[in-house]
């Protein structure tokens, strides 16, 4: 019988409570127990691929096709499982379904009201992933925090569904943050007080308490915690800062966090093997060496919009048991050459991302520009690679105004041009090209060197692709087109094979990267970097 974990938070926003949840899904995977995660986002958006990154960060994107909260990033790169639209409920995907069913009459010309309609709604997702994916557990985290309205129907939902399973079926694991006043030298609990109060006058009473700090709390703390919280003492649980998110799953194993939820759930504890994400730590926290590779892109002031890269730069780095120290470029200061050979200067290697429309476009090409000219390493990725096939139409190709009809329309030379399925696409949610697709890799390629196979399956989310009209008119100019769709229509991955590494792929590798098992592709930028480094004394 499936266990479920509902995990809420409380006092403020940004806990961590993805990482919390992400790494008591790594506890119980090490114990060999199959776990599934879900992320309820109060918000009314139906999923955020609309959301500026600015507002939102990065939107993560499953096989099936889903456009995710970035949670699910951390899950799949922590749990090492690919989940899918089940993972991901909003209350705009509740409401639309439950007014669809209304329209349809489903109801049967009854009051539809939060409650039943609403809450079963949600409940019924709980159920719908369980049946998916017949996990051991099931970790469901409430996004926002306790006392938010808009979180009030899933709040009640777990109210509901907790009763429903019965005592030892289900738990709530309640984040708190704990202030540190350094006038008084005191780590304060009322806050966190307060919050537990908060969520039991909705009926909900947490089993378990992390507590978010950044010192150490006393033993007279958790202590209060405990006793006023109405928690046992070894259910209060510090989650200190870390030097990095990968370092969670063993300090909480340190203080038996996972053993507490086996016992409070009725489940009798394995024999754990952290030994590979021990090994991972070591060299995270020992590195040999120090890279700096740069990403160019224009949502450059909240790393998060990125998050994905990130990781999976670092998981490259951490292969070569190097440390990747990241600089960002805002392509916007690129526009001016001079500035752009300037930001370059003193870096390693350089991706240039995802994005939309035309801001920033120039100062991206100079940037590709740049690397290509100077043999510096380089990995273009969606628009990135849309990018390095215009800046090669327009440098040694010949195609002067080569460009894309996103950023011009009327464009004389559109070497990247609307996909044909998507020139008659009304609405912009969900109606991208998304999810898994395969891709044949060409022989002998860098591409095909890296993945050690000729077909291979990566996740796309993207509108534009590049316009067959000039493939070939490209490749006699010397670019590789080394990855292509089944059908030999859509090009997947351009390469140019007289440089260490130049390499750009239509699809988002970043998804697919795990700690302890690095995207080819990032890892052929990065061991490119790491060998270049080595030859050089």
């Amino acid at each position: 019988m499936t266990k479920y974990i509902f995990i809420t938070g409380g006092v403020v926003s940004s806990l961590g409570k993805g990482i919390i949840g992400a790494s008591l899904g790594k506890l119980l995977r090490a114990r060999g127990f199959s776990v599934a995660i879900q992320k309820f986002d109060p918000y009314i958006n139906v999923d955020p691929g609309t959301m500026s990154p600015f507002q939102h960060g990065e939107v993560f994107v499953t096989d099936d096709g889903a456009e995710t909260d970035l949670d699910l990033g951390h899950y799949e790169r922590f749990i090492d499982t690919n989940f899918s639209q089940l993972s991901s409920v909003t209350s705009g995907s509740v409401y639309q379904t439950v007014i669809n069913k209304e329209r349809r009459g489903d109801y049967l010309g009854g009051t539809v009201q939060v409650i039943p309609h609403i809450t079963n709604e949600i409940k019924s997702r709980i159920i719908k992933a369980q049946k998916s994916f017949k996990p051991d557990f099931q970790i469901i985290e409430i996004g926002g925090t306790i006392g938010d309205i808009e979180g009030l129907p899933f709040i009640e939902s777990v109210r509901q569904f907790k009763t429903e399973v019965g005592i030892g079926n289900a738990i709530n694991i309640h984040c708190t943050l704990l202030p540190y006043l350094p006038t008084s030298g005191e780590l304060k609990t009322k806050p966190s007080q307060h919050s537990v109060s908060q969520l039991r006058s909705y009926g909900l009473q947490p089993e378990i308490l992390v507590c978010r700090t950044s010192k150490p709390i006393p033993k007279t703390e958790k202590d209060k915690l405990a006793l006023f919280c109405s928690v046992s003492k070894e259910a209060v649980i510090e989650c200190r800062d870390m030097k990095s998110i990968y370092e969670v799953p063993l300090a909480l194993e340190e203080q038996k966090f996972a053993e507490v939820v086996l016992k409070l759930l009725h489940v009798e504890d394995k024999k754990v093997n952290l030994d590979g994400w021990k090994d991972l730590v070591e060299r995270i926290n020992h590195p040999k060496d120090t890279i700096k590779i740069a990403i160019a892109g224009k949502y450059t002031k909240l790393s998060d919009a990125y998050i994905s890269v990130v990781e999976s730069i670092k998981h490259a780095g951490y292969s070569n048991n190097v440390k990747t120290e990241i600089k960002w470029i805002n392509s916007e200061e690129c526009i001016d050459s001079n500035k752009c050979k300037e930001l370059m200067s003193d870096i390693d290697g350089v991706i240039v991302p995802g994005g939309f429309g035309a801001r920033g476009i120039e100062g991206k090409l100079n940037v590709i520009k740049y690397a290509r000219e100077n043999n510096l390493p380089f990995l273009g990725i969606c628009l990135g690679m849309q990018c390095a096939v215009i800046e090669y139409a327009r440098n040694v190709a010949g195609l002067k105004n080569a460009n894309s009809t996103e950023f011009d329309e009327n464009s004389s030379t559109p070497v990247i041009d609307l996909m044909l399925e998507q020139k008659n696409v009304k609405g912009y949610g969900g109606t991208m090209r998304l999810g898994a697709y395969d891709c044949h890799l060409k022989k002998g390629t860098k591409a095909q060197e890296v993945y050690g196979t000729s077909k291979i399956s990566e996740r796309h989310r993207h509108r534009y692709e590049v316009n067959t009209d000039f493939i070939e008119t490209l490749k006699k100019a010397g670019l590789v087109f080394s990855g292509m769709s089944p059908d030999n229509m859509l090009s997947e991955i351009v390469e140019i094979p007289n440089l260490d590494w130049f390499v750009a792929c239509q699809f988002h590798p970043e998804f697919k990267s795990r700690p302890e098992r690095p995207h080819p592709l990032f890892k052929g930028l990065i061991d490119t970097v790491v060998k270049r480094k080595l030859s050089e004394g």
